[in-house]
């Protein structure tokens, strides 16, 4: 055989082994970030200090959900698998920052209420804010996040839509959504006390940035950017439904003692994570 021929074919047969291995690869890829990372829960367990906290609530456990995102592109079963596992963790004190939903109509609130079903309390308290997703179409329907606060409420979950209520001594503040009309976080904070403890559920990040938190020094827990669902390694998220870009997943230092906790989430908009796994937050309270 010629060896000139005889190369070219060696060559031929190792560029199509490696592109053959290239297509496999990209396919278990896109197997892996469409079936296993969308559904694979990371139980994420932080430290929450809080100052003045009461010493009733020291050690107690705060558990935050976010973005269940109950509609037709969340498995109900997987949404109530995850459910169970918050149960399972016994939290004393259990939050929801938002977007239980991806309103599709009246069908969307009767698949709510088959998960809603099997949602756990918490022993001391169970709150809520909304997010952009509760107020239906166009974020703008204020009957549907009307009804979804009831059919909430008639579950045992405490939706604070601008309002606050105080557990054991601990003061958690809930803000309507950022992309809502009826975001106005000076009306949400008129009760804000320097003094009392306290915790406030945002949904969006970006209503952190607002000039009426200056005399807020707790923990502000928000959800809405799912961590950006896929991040490609050492790189920041592409894609974030944030103004504030540094807003991506995790925990961020605010000015003047805030804190800012995103929870990335436990549904999807689409059905793809890569790098950014669904999460659910445990946090210790203790004394700062």
């Amino acid at each position: 055989m010629n060896l000139g021929l005889h190369h070219l074919q060696l060559t031929r047969r190792r560029f199509l082994e490696a592109a053959a291995g290239g297509m496999a690869g990209a396919l278990g890829l896109g197997l892996y970030a469409y079936e296993v990372e969308p559904h694979w829960v990371e139980i994420v367990q932080r430290s929450m200090p809080i100052r003045n906290l009461p010493q009733s609530l020291v050690g107690k456990t705060l558990l935050q959900l976010s973005d269940l995102h109950v509609g037709p592109r969340v498995d109900d079963q997987y949404l109530i698998s995850a459910l169970e596992r918050v149960r399972q963790l016994s939290p004393d004190i259990l939050v929801i920052t938002g977007d239980f939903v991806t309103y599709r109509g009246r069908e969307t609130l009767r698949q709510l209420a088959t998960v809603l079903d099997h949602f756990p309390q918490g022993k001391l308290g169970t709150l809520a804010a909304l997010g952009n997703h509760d107020y239906g179409r166009k974020w703008s329907q204020i009957d549907v996040a009307d009804e979804l606060t009831l059919r909430l409420q008639d579950r045992g979950i405490v939706v604070l839509r601008d309002q606050f209520r105080d557990v054991e001594g601990l003061r958690f503040f809930g803000l309507e959504d950022f992309w809502s009309p009826r975001f106005s976080p000076a009306r949400a904070l008129a009760a804000l006390d320097r003094q009392m403890p306290s915790v406030a559920l945002c949904h969006n990040p970006d209503g952190v940035d607002d000039p009426v938190w200056e005399k807020f020094q707790g923990w502000i827990l928000a959800g809405h950017t799912h961590g950006g669902q896929c991040r490609p390694p050492f790189l920041p998220p592409p894609i974030l439904p944030v103004r504030n870009k540094r807003y991506t997943a995790g925990e961020f230092e605010l000015a003047e003692g805030r804190r800012l906790y995103i929870n990335r989430g436990l549904g999807h908009l689409l059905q793809v994570r890569f790098n950014v796994r669904p999460e659910i937050t445990v946090f210790t309270l203790a004394s700062s």
